[in-house]
């Protein structure tokens, strides 16, 4: 038996479940209960008749009454013993338990009927009908030809026993058997095509109710909030979206109707949608949520009015809102992104002339002895090196899309290969302190090209730089073996967390949350992770800096462990965790 539907979030104010159908096992199960009860009921008036006879003295023949008893019982065991089923298209042990039971029961009243004269043979419509709903065609026309038969039998019989013509009882019994092919039939056609009807609804219900389910996953996921909105400013229906940038707690159900007049920093939209229903249209229009305990967000706000059939029904608006900042963010992101690749071909143009600057600028700087001079030369110096890295940022956003091979891979010892790039990092920040290495035990080995991973490493560690503080261990490495067949390289700092608005745009080309940053760094450590069939990932983890708790920013980057040493790595790892801990 099937679960009942769950309401829409779009309908929850009128839930409906499903429309009966013949095909669903309860409406069957129905039907075949129908049917068992009027067995039952017409067993009991046919006993009751009996005993009404008996007592007013028109009947004493007690097989009638016995013949009546029996049925009774039969049709309660088959009620209450029986199982719903359909009958088949032979003439199987439930036939005979059911409707071989009425023949016989009904044909016998018919031909011992006695004095009382009573003409039981519409009585054998019952089973003809039972066999044309619950089973077959034929089915149902072989128990419409076992009632005629029967008929014929009895006129037969009555006939010769008497010296008046039998022929229009013959005639009258040819009618009635007639007339129950014509119920087996006409039963039978109506059963189907009910059926096929209740079908083809019940398939369009399914295709609607998966559309409604489609557009239900959808609809969650955006990232554009949407609202359904009655009059005056009555909020039926929210997605998890429309939920956050209104400010609403996380366990706050969607399902909820509230008002939007509820919050005074809703003010500014209750308004807007007011217009909308005043005007009767849509309306289009920037609006400023305040909540209480951070900064007034800037919304993009479309409001649609639902088309009403009749005039009872109720208009309603829906509202979609978007965040003013993601849209400013996807639009310098795609004008970035068109700017980058002009400036790719660019900085091509440019690499020749800047490297003959900076020859030009150390000659000229071999023959000036004069200080004044020599600062100016050392800052076009410094100058055309920092030109000279945007540059080679640039082109290396190609070299990383071009390198995109995992075959190209080799065996890697990743405790050596990240050892030696710290070192090379440390001695150009010159502050050895502010790093923490913490390597795994198991020096594990990955597949990694390791020109690339010195580069994603210096990325790393110069962006966690840029946010970290400058106490002793701000800046966090470690290594450790994951039995997922991979090994994970962590660089954490203990920046400030990050706004939602810039953590989904971090590993985007030309995105940045500063001026003076290409937002290059964080795309090309992924371009070049995923090159090596590596992932990298963000996450706000808590680490113990000097022995105190301290919360900061990590960069993930989960590599592949070379084959079958892996396993090994990995019990030695746990081991010196152990020991670690028990130290």
């Amino acid at each position: 038996m099937a679960s009942p539907e769950a309401p829409s979030w779009l309908d929850s104010r009128h839930p409906a479940g499903p429309a009966p159908s013949l095909e669903d096992p309860i409406e069957f199960v129905r039907l075949w209960r129908g049917f068992m009860t009027a067995r039952v009921t017409l067993g009991l008036v046919l006993v009751l008749l009996q005993a009404v006879l008996h007592t007013l003295g028109q009947s004493h023949d007690w097989l009638l009454t016995t013949v009546c008893g029996a049925y009774l019982l039969a049709a309660l065991g088959a009620r209450w013993l029986g199982r719903p089923r359909r009958l088949g298209r032979s003439f199987d042990p439930q036939w005979l338990w059911t409707i071989g039971v009425d023949l016989a029961a009904f044909g016998v009243l018919q031909f011992v009927q006695g004095q009382s004269g009573i003409n039981y043979a519409p009585l054998l419509a019952l089973p003809v009908l039972l066999a044309a709903v619950l089973g077959s065609l034929a089915l149902a026309m072989g128990t419409a030809a076992g009632a005629t038969l029967l008929l014929l039998t009895h006129a037969g019989v009555v006939s010769l026993g008497q010296a008046t013509d039998a022929a229009p009882m013959l005639a009258q019994t040819a009618l009635t058997g007639a007339g129950y092919f014509l119920i087996a039939f006409l039963s039978t056609q109506l059963s189907a095509r009910l059926a096929s009807e209740e079908q083809r609804s019940q398939r369009s219900r399914l295709a609607v109710r998966v559309q409604r389910q489609v557009n239900e996953l959808v609809i969650e996921s955006l990232n554009d909030g949407i609202m359904v909105v009655g009059s005056p400013g009555l909020v039926w229906a929210a997605n998890p979206a429309a939920a956050r940038l209104l400010g609403r707690e996380q366990g706050t159900p969607l399902l909820a109707a509230f008002d939007l007049a509820s919050e005074p920093g809703w003010s500014e939209l209750l308004a807007l949608v007011a217009s909308s229903f005043t005007a009767n249209q849509g309306q289009r229009s920037g609006v400023v949520l305040r909540h209480a305990g951070t900064g007034p967000q800037r919304l993009h706000v479309r409001t649609r009015m639902t088309d009403t059939d009749t005039e009872s029904a109720e208009r309603l608006c829906v509202v979609f809102l978007q965040d003013q900042r993601e849209l400013e963010a996807r639009m310098r992101t795609e004008r970035l992104v068109s700017m980058g690749r002009m400036s790719t071909a660019v900085a091509h143009e440019i690499r020749n002339p800047l490297a003959a600057i900076v020859q030009a600028n150390a000659l000229l700087d071999e023959d000036i002895a004069e200080p004044r001079l020599r600062r100016l030369t050392q800052i076009v110096q410094q100058n055309a090196l920092r030109l000279e890295g945007i540059v080679d940022e640039i082109l290396n956003i190609a070299r990383a899309q071009d390198q995109r091979d995992p075959h190209a891979r080799v065996r890697l010892r990743l405790n050596e290969a990240v050892g030696l790039a710290c070192q090379e990092w440390a001695l150009q920040v010159g502050d050895k302190a502010l790093l923490l290495v913490d390597l795994c035990v198991a020096n594990p080995v990955v597949l990694f090209d390791p020109e690339h991973l010195r580069r994603v490493l210096i990325n790393l560690l110069d962006n966690a730089r840029r946010y970290a503080s400058t106490k002793p261990h701000a800046i966090q490495l470690s290594t450790s073996v994951s039995r997922a067949h991979s090994v994970v390289l962590g660089v954490w700092s203990d920046g400030q967390p990050m706004e939602p608005s810039v953590e989904r745009h971090l590993f985007e080309p030309f995105f940045s949350s500063e001026s003076r940053s290409t937002g290059l760094g964080l795309y090309i450590c992924r371009e070049l992770c995923e090159g090596q069939g590596a992932t990298i990932g963000f996450e706000r983890t808590r680490r113990l800096r000097q022995g105190v708790p301290a919360d900061g920013n990590e960069f993930l980057v989960t590599m592949d462990a070379a084959g079958e040493e892996h396993a090994a790595l990995f019990t030695s790892a746990k081991m010196a965790q152990s020991t670690k801990v028990h130290q």
